[in-house]
């Protein structure tokens, strides 16, 4: 049996829940004047671009990757002779790293539940929420879900491409003897540490999903942001801690994963006109005799 304390501080937490979604129920959306707006869609042209780029990043991630990813770093913070010219930046940053493997590899295998689970359906589910509380249809729900994919996988397909352009030596494989560099768990992965892709993926979710929600004029926009943006930099701040990541890569899939978040809504989706058309007045023709003449004029609307 619960005891006393613990037992009022369950029900003070309820009742703080119910107080905050109280707002998000369906029921608070009656004014029909906030309705949300209609943005541009069509499921045919959306569903091409969003499979194709889907295909290309998990194909380039599962399939191609061997023969993509730089085998020798491209970028390597060293001169010739071997000496560190890692930047103040980045040395600064990786502070942020765990002391011990065991550290290093809880920060790894939370960035991959909250940027591939949590952070998704935290999102998903939230934006439901504030659809419905502003009376959105669930079509509009799948239509919001679709873009915030579409501007993932994009986001995506950049940042693979330039990872494999690029090939900057992860934090971790920088600091190990030239002879070990070889042996790590995925070598292939060993030079893919610019940009950071789970960053510049949570970002383009968040800020896709805040996005949408803002161009649609939902009530609670601000939730959407609110649950978005602190899930994304955890996610940043995760693979830093997984010494995956220098400061500077994580910044870069912030600002990259941002700009497809904005960019993908806007460009391919900005909102539907909704202004009714002008009223067409009626044609009339009507015949005056002018005064004083054997004329007739011709007068009219049209």
């Amino acid at each position: 049996m619960l005891r006393r304390p613990m037992l009022a501080s369950y029900r003070t937490l309820a009742t703080f829940c119910l107080l905050v979604l109280a707002p998000l129920t369906p029921a608070a959306a009656q004014d029909t004047s906030d309705a949300p707006r209609a943005l541009r869609f069509n499921w045919t042209r959306d569903g091409i671009i969003t499979g194709t780029a889907g295909v290309l990043w998990i194909s380039s991630e599962s399939v191609f990757k061997d023969n993509l990813a730089p085998a020798q770093c491209r970028w390597c913070d060293r001169a010739p002779d071997g000496t560190d010219r890692l930047n103040r930046l980045d040395r600064w940053g990786r502070g942020i790293a765990g002391n011990s493997e065991a550290s290093r590899k809880r920060a790894d295998t939370w960035s991959n539940i909250i940027g591939f689970a949590g952070l998704p359906l935290g999102l998903l589910g939230t934006q439901y929420a504030v659809g419905r509380s502003s009376g959105a249809s669930t079509e509009f729900f799948a239509q919001d879900a679709t873009i915030m994919v579409q501007s993932a996988v994009l986001a995506s397909v950049a940042n693979q491409a330039v990872k494999f352009a690029v090939g900057r030596e992860r934090p971790f494989v920088h600091v190990l003897p030239e002879a070990e560099k070889g042996l790590t768990a995925h070598p292939t992965d060993n030079n893919l540490s610019f940009y950071s892709g789970h960053t510049n993926l949570a970002f383009a979710l968040a800020v896709s999903a805040g996005t949408v929600a803002t161009m649609r004029g939902y009530k609670h926009q601000a939730v959407v942001w609110g649950v978005g943006l602190p899930l994304a930099a955890s996610v940043g701040l995760l693979r830093m801690g997984a010494d995956k990541h220098y400061l500077s890569d994580v910044i870069t899939g912030a600002v990259l994963g941002t700009a497809f978040g904005v960019a993908v809504p806007l460009l391919l989706h900005g909102r539907v006109d909704d202004t009714p058309p002008t009223t067409a007045r009626a044609s009339s023709v009507s015949l005056n005799p002018m005064v004083g003449t054997q004329m007739v004029g011709l007068s009219g609307a049209f």
